[in-house]
């Protein structure tokens, strides 16, 4: 009889804290706001920049005819890191739902 009495207390002890567990962690948030966050993508789009001017340098390198070099290398750079950093942009912007989440603040 006494070891059914015990058990049913822990039942009942564990029960309730089961229960107000929810409810403690809600009354922490009270004070704070609930907020949208998202990954910091510029990183990202940085490094795409860096890829791309490197990659336009070599192919306007490749492709300017012979006494032109330099200046091939200079616009294909900057095409290059215009267009790495629009693909990294526009890359970023659909990964972007999959990386936001709301937090308490």
């Amino acid at each position: 009889m006494r070891h059914g009495l015990i058990a049913a207390a822990i039942l009942t002890c564990s029960g309730l804290a089961v229960a107000a567990g929810p409810a403690l962690a809600e009354s922490q948030k009270e004070g704070q706001k609930k907020v949208w966050v998202c990954k910091d993508v510029k990183k990202s789009n940085n490094r795409g920049t860096v890829i791309g001017a490197v990659s336009g340098g070599l192919v306007g390198n490749l492709v300017a005819g012979h006494g032109h070099k330099t200046a091939g290398t200079v616009i294909g750079a900057g095409a290059g890191a215009v267009v790495g950093h629009q693909v990294a942009k526009n890359n970023n912007e659909k990964n972007r739902q999959q990386d936001c989440h709301y937090e308490y603040r």
